[in-house]
């Protein structure tokens, strides 16, 4: 099994930025695929962003460049840095990591962006 704690959401104001991390125990040398998903108030769950072990990334469409998704393989951590946010964006951002017969899901981050 991984377990996951993830950290750093909270409040913005629209255009700020926040830095989403989560860490990695146990397993870790079975991780393939990190991930962040977030979910909306009265949403389906959608995929933020991904990155592979071989650090291959992906990113929704929607974001228009403004996440970044990093990986320390080292660290078991997987970093979303957030910048430009808006209103839209809000919403219980999850860690996820995968590999080939388990994934796990962290707890989840609230992230809120108003004025």
């Amino acid at each position: 099994q991984v377990q996951l704690v993830e950290s750093g959401g909270g409040p913005v104001q629209p255009g700020g930025s926040l830095r989403l991390s989560c860490a990695a125990s146990g397993r870790i040398f079975k991780i393939l695929l990190m991930a962040w998903y977030r979910q909306a108030l009265g949403k389906q769950r959608e995929l933020v962003a991904s990155i592979t072990s071989a650090g291959n990334s992906m990113y929704a469409d929607s974001l228009n460049g403004r996440f970044t998704i990093s990986r320390d393989n080292a660290q078991s951590q997987v970093v979303l840095q957030m910048n430009s946010l808006k209103p839209e964006d809000t919403a219980v951002y999850y860690c996820y990591v995968g590999g080939m017969d388990f994934e796990s899901w962290g707890q989840g981050t609230q992230v809120t962006v108003s004025s």
